[in-house]
């Protein structure tokens, strides 16, 4: 039998974030889960003069459903006029090792992540959280602003990227959504104003001030997965309460938590809990109206199992 090929105009058409969202607290509250460690491997690439990066990312649900990602980061790809990161997804039946299907990964990593960063504001947002401010304007921006709109009663986004044409396009895009979309020429120019701040960039140097934020907030940190990385900073970390999508990653893996962590402003008890903690309700999320709270994600294989299971059903 050969396996299915699910494409990424499946995944486009076929998400419901809702839908994905609660199927991604099922499986961060479902302990039997196994997620080995992520496997990192840098090759040399004659082609390029620019190593390659081969990542592979397994999970395990015994007696019923495994996966394993498969990802190629290749820098010098703007040479063949293609993306610098390359991926699959293999579903596999956990019992009978049988590869059930084959599924584009960036399209089903952007939409695993989005609704990841959904699932936080479920416990961690105010519920009443009505405006929004979407840092970044790649891939996962609009991702991001669906997901947070299916848990959340959104009816005013704001959107600032350094490109102020790719942020007018977002809005251009989602347009015809239920809630006002608009960008705005500076993040200190609304940030004051929002519920919620999602950011997702390649930022090296913090977006999100601290200075800036008032109580109430929900800050969603997404891009920044380099540990040299961050879009928050110090003050911000001061003022929130953090949360994480798993202690295991989140961190080291980005900036935004590794370098409070190294310099002493952060410890690891600080750290409320994470998604494994809050989906089966050991730690409570938010506990007052005022307190501002924090989520890094830096993804996880169960995010991608999760969301393969998801795609493969509807299938």
């Amino acid at each position: 039998m050969q396996p299915l090929q699910i494409s990424s105009e499946f995944i486009e058409k076929h998400t419901n974030f809702l839908e994905l969202t609660q199927a991604l607290q099922e499986g961060f509250a479902n302990n039997q889960i196994l997620v080995p460690k992520r496997h990192h491997h840098d090759f040399p690439n004659p082609e390029t003069q620019k190593d390659t990066t081969l990542l592979l990312m397994p999970a395990w649900n015994p007696g019923n459903e495994a996966g394993v990602k498969v990802v190629t980061v290749n820098p010098g790809n703007d040479k063949f006029d293609l993306p610098s990161i390359q991926g699959s997804y293999l579903y596999l039946d956990a019992s009978t090792g049988v590869l059930k299907a084959i599924m584009e990964a960036k399209n089903l990593t952007a939409k695993r992540t989005a609704a990841t960063s959904a699932l936080a504001s479920s416990f961690l947002s105010r519920k009443n959280t009505e405006t929004m401010l979407m840092i970044g304007t790649g891939a996962l921006s609009v991702n991001l602003i669906r997901a947070h709109a299916s848990v959340r009663p959104i009816k005013k986004v704001y959107v600032w990227g350094r490109n102020q044409a790719k942020a007018e396009a977002i809005c251009q895009e989602l347009s015809q959504e239920p809630f006002e979309v608009c960008s705005v020429p500076s993040v200190a120019a609304c940030i004051r104003d929002v519920d919620l701040v999602s950011c997702a960039t390649l930022s090296e140097t913090p977006l999100v001030l601290g200075s800036d934020l008032v109580p109430g907030q929900h800050i969603d940190l997404v891009g920044a997965y380099k540990p040299n990385m961050r879009e928050s900073d110090d003050e911000t970390i001061r003022r929130a309460s953090v949360f994480l999508d798993t202690r295991e990653g989140g961190l080291k893996e980005s900036g935004d938590i590794a370098i409070p962590l190294k310099n002493g402003l952060l410890k690891e008890s600080d750290i409320k809990a994470d998604l494994f903690d809050l989906c089966a309700e050991a730690v409570p999320g938010r506990t007052s109206e005022n307190e501002i709270t924090l989520f890094k994600s830096v993804g996880h294989a169960l995010e991608d199992l999760i969301a393969a299971s998801y795609y493969y059903s509807k299938f």
